[in-house]
């Protein structure tokens, strides 16, 4: 044997060509045999081992450790290799849904992509249950509760976690990139073929089609996930006048309860909840009950007949909630109907609440607002009149931070919105190195950063105000501080600015819609005070310098909470 592997060697050493062709046809003949089994093994499927989705872009344990999967001609691996992806405890799912999935098998080219990506939906993890494609529309919303955006990184999953969340019972995608919210869907099935829009985030799946909404009940695991949760205390106030009008849709509760009455409104789809003793009434915020005018908690401080602990109202005072329904009477949005030749700036110092104002704006407005740059995240999140030229004429009014004399005076009028420096500064720089609701490192904050950027920046918050009153043609001021404080009679002001008649209940509807996708947790303060001695000192010239060049041209100079500083 010893002599034979001696005469091999000699052999292949003075052939090396052959050896090395040897070793290709050996491993040829291996990785047939692979793919042999590769197509040939099918995988077994028990009643609690659902069969594994082929195609999935789902990265497996083989993967992480550097080993590829193919997915184009091989099976997948069974699905105890793969990780478990994380759900939440709002998942429920039966061995009957399982084995039902596990029968499903590929489709090929002759069905519609449509079709295929509701089965592919079908056979997905145990999240939620696929409904099928709805009619939707901008006046009136199939699924009425809360909304959001992201026009680059939407997926089904996401917009189930996020409805499953906030205890809504569906969750209904359109467009490639919006996520909606419900209780109950008010509105016709289509057929499939109308959803065919991929989800942005996701190519593999479908995510509705304009006008048309995917929708998928949450299997949620606990009733008690959808009841209460996240209704808002509003406060106690007086009845109104005109009961039946004001709040149209009432019920007499013996054994009244916080969380009955706020089911009973959320069951109507009404976004206010009040409670009256032992009488439940639901209704809209209206010019008949405008919640502006809070009366003292005591006056509403009656124990409910159902649970010891809980505040129910009287018949003259209501305890009022606001439920997770969605008031849809200001989320429309458009572009406006005819090229305006008006360009209104809605201008202001970086972090001084430019984007909180444009989504007030165009919730009070019902048109885009634009933005004299691009940003992709604005866009993502639902702004669509960012990627519009400035001076398209197509949005209702438009964002600036500049302050040179040329591009001021392009403007025809503008609303100047100015803001505190002191917070106006820190939220610039938590936007700068944390985006735009992040927040700067505590490596940033400590090092040279921070000095840097007071010095640079705090001498612009006062040169941009000085400008826009100097150079600026009919310019409206509106303080961050006011908006907030009051922000009825300062969205009015603004509006009026834009030359829009809007009705008040719209602006009401507006002040439950007010937070918006881009604000900034108050959860991650500092603890402490970043600003030295020297900056404030600095600071507060430049506060001085604003509130003279305010009062000269007869306007209230800027807020008192400016000085304590």
């Amino acid at each position: 044997m010893a002599k034979l592997l001696v005469k091999f060697q000699r052999y292949f050493r003075r052939k090396p060509v052959r050896f090395f062709t040897l070793i290709a046809l050996y491993l040829t003949a291996g990785s047939l045999v692979f793919l042999h089994s590769g197509f040939t093994g099918e995988p077994t499927v028990s009643e609690n081992e659902p069969n594994p989705i082929e195609g999935t872009s789902e990265r497996t344990e083989l993967q992480d450790l550097g080993v590829l999967q193919l997915n184009r001609g091989f099976k997948e691996a069974p699905e105890s290799l793969n990780p478990a992806r994380r759900f939440g405890p709002w998942f429920k799912s039966t061995s009957k849904d399982t084995a039902e999935r596990s029968k499903v098998g590929d489709y090929g080219g002759t069905w519609s992509r449509a079709l295929k990506g509701r089965n592919v939906r079908e056979k997905e993890e145990d999240r939620a249950k696929y409904i099928g494609c709805y009619v939707d529309n901008t006046h009136q919303r199939a699924l009425r509760g809360v909304s959001f955006f992201d026009y680059k990184k939407m997926t089904v999953f996401r917009c189930q976690d996020n409805c499953a969340e906030r205890g809504y019972l569906y969750a209904g995608l359109e467009f490639g990139a919006e996520c909606y919210c419900g209780h109950k869907i008010q509105a016709v099935n289509v057929s499939e073929a109308e959803c065919s829009m991929e989800c942005k985030g996701e190519k593999s799946n479908i995510c509705g089609g304009v006008n048309r909404l995917s929708i998928y009940r949450l299997e949620l695991a606990q009733e008690s996930a959808r009841r209460y949760g996240s209704a808002i205390f509003r406060g106690c106030f007086h009845r109104p006048d005109n009961i039946s009008i004001a709040l149209p849709v009432s019920q007499v509760m013996l054994n009244m309860s916080v969380d009955k009455c706020v089911d009973f409104c959320t069951e109507k789809e009404y976004p206010l909840s009040g409670l009256a003793g032992t009488s439940c009434h639901c209704g809209f915020p209206t010019t008949l009950f405008t919640l502006h005018e809070r009366e003292d908690e005591q006056l509403c401080a009656q124990k409910c007949t159902g649970e010891d602990f809980e505040s129910c109202g009287t018949a003259e005072y209501f305890i009022v909630y606001q439920t997770q329904v969605q008031d849809n009477r200001c989320m429309d949005r458009r572009f406006l109907p005819a090229r305006s030749k008006q360009f209104i700036a809605l201008a202001s110092f970086p972090g001084a609440g430019n984007t909180w104002a444009r989504h007030l704006i165009e919730l009070a407005t019902g048109f885009y607002t634009g933005s004299y740059y691009f940003d992709g995240s604005l866009y993502n999140k639902g702004f669509k009149g960012e990627r519009d030229h400035w001076r398209s004429g197509r949005t209702i009014c438009i964002k600036t931070h500049e302050s040179g004399q040329k591009e001021i005076e392009s403007f025809d009028s503008a609303i100047l919105l100015i803001r505190n420096p002191y917070k106006a500064l820190m939220a610039e720089f938590n936007r700068k190195y944390g985006g735009h609701i992040g927040f700067a490192s505590h490596a940033h904050w400590k090092g040279k950063e921070w000095p840097e950027f007071v010095k640079n920046y705090a001498p612009w918050w006062a040169t941009h105000t000085l400008d826009w009153l100097k150079y600026g043609k009919n310019v409206l001021v509106v303080h961050f501080e006011d908006l907030k404080r009051d922000l009825f009679v300062q969205l009015k002001r603004m509006v009026s600015l834009l030359g829009i008649m809007v009705f008040e209940d719209r602006l009401l509807c507006v002040e439950s819609q007010k937070d918006g996708n881009f604000k900034r947790s108050g959860l991650r303060k500092l603890e402490y005070d970043p600003y030295t001695p020297e900056m404030r000192k600095m600071i507060s010239k430049y506060i001085k310098t604003v509130d003279t060049a305010l009062k000269v041209r007869n306007l209230s100079g800027v807020p008192d909470d400016y000085y304590p500083r």
